[in-house]
C-alpha cells in the first residue's frame, strides 16, 4: 500500500488532499500530532517513511521541507517555490511531453491557480506557432476568495460582515477587488516560463465574494493570430481531451466563475468574433487549480487512472 504524508495538512489545499486521500482504500496516509507537525526530526522520519509527499506550505518552509525530504520519496509542490527551478518537473501533464516526465519524476512542482488557466490557453498556440513568443498577451483572472487561504477566509465568512448589512453599512468585501497591481504577482514567471513566451503577460487578478472557482480570459487580436478562430477551437479539441481538461463550445449564456466549483476538471473554451478573441478556461482554483492537480499528479506516478478519487 502506498503511503502518503501530507506537509500542511492543515492549510487550504492540504486539507482537501487529505479529505481526497481519506477516503482511498489503496492509500495509508502518514500523520503527525499538532506538537510534532512543526519539528525538523519528526517530519523527516515522515519523509523517509513516505512513498509520497505533499509540501502544502508557505514557499520558504516548502524550500526547508525538501531538503528534508529523502531523495526516493516523491515530493509535490503545492508551493511557488519550484515551479521554475532546475530538477524540478512542472506538473501540468496536458502539455506536450509533460505526462512522461512527471511520471518518472521524483520532485513535482504543482502549477498556481492563475496560472493553470492562463498556461492551459496560451501555451498550446505558442507550441502550434498560432502565436508568436514575443506576443503581448493580458491576463484577467477572477477567482473565489478561498485562493488567498485561510486569512482571507475569516475575512470574508467573518460575523461582522452580517452586522454591517444588518446596520445598512457598505463593505469593502462586496465588491470585487483588483490586486496584483505592481505586475510582480508571484505566478507570472510560471505563466512565461511554461506557456514559452519571451515577455510575460499583463496580469489582472480579481478576487470577488464566491468561496470557490476561477474563470481566466486571455483576449487576443485578430492581427496576431496566425490562422483563424476555427484553428484555435480545433488545436484545443485535440489536445485536451480528457476528464480532467476538455473543450467545450462556450454557453450563449456566459461563464460563471463558479461554475466548476467542487469539481476538479478544467474547462477551456473560444469567444468573440474574428477581430477580437477570447480564450477562457474555467475551473476550481482549489481543485484543478490546486488540490485536484496535485492528486492528478500522483496518480500519474502510480500509474492509475488520472482521475481516481477526484470530483469530475
Amino acid at each position: 500500500m502506498t503511503k502518503v504524508f501530507i506537509d500542511g495538512r492543515s492549510g487550504t489545499t492540504g486539507l482537501r488532499i487529505y479529505e481526497r486521500l481519506a477516503e482511498r482504500k489503496d492509500l495509508q496516509l502518514i500523520t503527525l500530532s499538532d506538537e510534532l507537525r512543526k519539528d525538523p526530526a519528526a517530519k523527516k522520519a515522515a519523509f523517509a517513511e513516505a512513498d509520497i509527499a505533499f509540501l502544502c506550505l508557505p514557499d520558504a518552509a516548502a524550500i526547508e521541507a525538501a531538503e528534508l525530504a529523502a531523495p526516493g520519496t516523491v515530493i509535490i509542490d503545492t508551493s511557488t517555490a519550484h515551479r521554475t527551478a532546475d530538477g524540478w518537473i512542472y506538473g501540468m501533464p496536458e502539455l506536450s511531453g509533460y505526462r512522461d516526465k512527471i511520471a518518472a519524476s521524483k520532485r513535482i512542482a504543482n502549477p498556481g491557480c492563475h496560472a493553470s488557466g492562463f498556461i492551459a490557453l496560451a501555451a498550446p498556440l505558442v507550441k502550434a506557432g498560432l502565436i508568436a513568443p514575443d506576443t503581448a498577451l493580458t491576463c484577467f483572472s477572477v477567482t473565489g476568495y478561498s485562493g488567498g487561504g485561510k486569512s482571507m477566509i475569516a475575512d470574508y465568512e467573518a460575523d461582522s460582515r452580517i452586522d454591517l448589512a444588518e446596520e445598512g453599512s457598505t463593505d469593502p468585501l462586496d465588491s470585487p477587488k483588483q490586486y496584483g497591481l505592481t505586475q510582480s504577482h508571484k505566478h507570472l514567471k510560471e505563466m512565461q516560463k511554461i506557456s514559452g513566451l519571451s515577455v510575460a503577460p499583463v496580469f489582472c487578478p480579481i478576487v470577488a465574494d464566491f468561496y470557490s472557482g476561477m474563470t481566466v480570459t486571455v483576449p487576443l487580436f485578430a492581427k496576431d493570430l496566425k490562422g483563424t478562430v476555427q484553428d484555435i477551437e480545433e488545436l484545443y479539441k485535440s489536445v485536451y481531451s480528457s476528464k480532467l481538461l476538455h473543450y467545450e463550445t462556450c454557453p450563449d449564456g456566459g461563464v460563471f466563475g463558479n461554475a466548476l466549483t467542487g469539481r476538479d476538471d478544467m474547462i477551456v473554451t473560444v469567444a468573440g468574433n474574428e477581430e477580437r478573441i477570447l480564450l477562457i478556461s474555467c475551473f476550481d482554483n482549489l481543485g484543478k487549480g490546486a488540490s485536484g492537480a496535485a492528486i492528478q499528479n500522483m496518480n500519474i506516478v502510480l500509474g492509475l487512472p488520472e482521475e481516481t478519487g477526484l470530483t469530475v
